[in-house]
């Protein structure tokens, strides 16, 4: 079983990098501006989301250290489990509805143009996050998580990307090196942070 973890937790570094290739490749081949980019990564972002919530909803013992509602300790019952999942779910989806929002505030046809592009950029994330998914959930049978932390880190994984997407676009992707400059830098953030996630909960 632990050589089965330690195989999936390599094979999910190969396949974010993969994802992230693959939205970098079609980037560049089809001079994507900075909406079509951000779209690809607010979809993975919103996959980390609904991963997320399934782990939660999916545990079998957990943790709630550190977490309480008006001062009161929340015990680990089934009740906090689901409560928990779906506070995250309508924070997280909230702020991801007004970010699609400012998204789509930019030239819309391009995303029509792209559609088939951005289908395949997206399953290549899904599959990324779902491998990682099946991961931590046979770790997550071998020992008692800390659903706060589970909450808590989709929120510090996609900050770091999406900032720098955001930077790549306040200084301009116009020419295509800096346009893959920004795309690396985004790619090593994501992978960074991956593997501070998934560190922690090998401890």
């Amino acid at each position: 079983m632990k050589s089965t973890i330690v195989v999936r937790q390599g094979g999910s570094v190969l396949t974010l990098i993969g994802a992230n290739l693959i939205a970098i490749i079609l980037a560049v081949v089809e001079g994507w501006d900075l909406h079509v980019l951000m779209l690809v990564y607010w979809a993975q972002s919103v996959i980390i989301g609904y991963f997320s919530v399934r782990r939660m909803l999916d545990l079998k013992e957990f943790s709630t250290e550190g977490l309480s509602q008006s001062g009161r300790v929340l015990n680990s019952t089934p009740a906090t489990q689901k409560r928990i999942a779906h506070f995250f779910a309508l924070h997280y989806g909230g702020f991801h509805l007004i970010y699609l929002a400012f998204i789509l505030m930019g030239e819309g046809t391009e995303f029509r143009e792209n559609w088939l592009y951005l289908a395949i950029c997206v399953a290549a994330f899904f599959y990324n996050h779902r491998y990682s998914f099946k991961a931590n959930r046979e770790r997550d049978r071998n020992r008692k998580p800390n659903i706060g932390n589970i909450m808590f880190f989709p929120y510090a994984r996609i900050i770091p990307m999406h900032l720098t997407i955001i930077a790549g676009g306040a200084i301009g992707t116009a020419s295509t090196g800096i346009l893959i400059l920004f795309l690396g830098l985004k790619t090593a953030a994501d992978v960074v942070m991956h593997k501070v996630e998934h560190a922690h909960w090998r401890k």
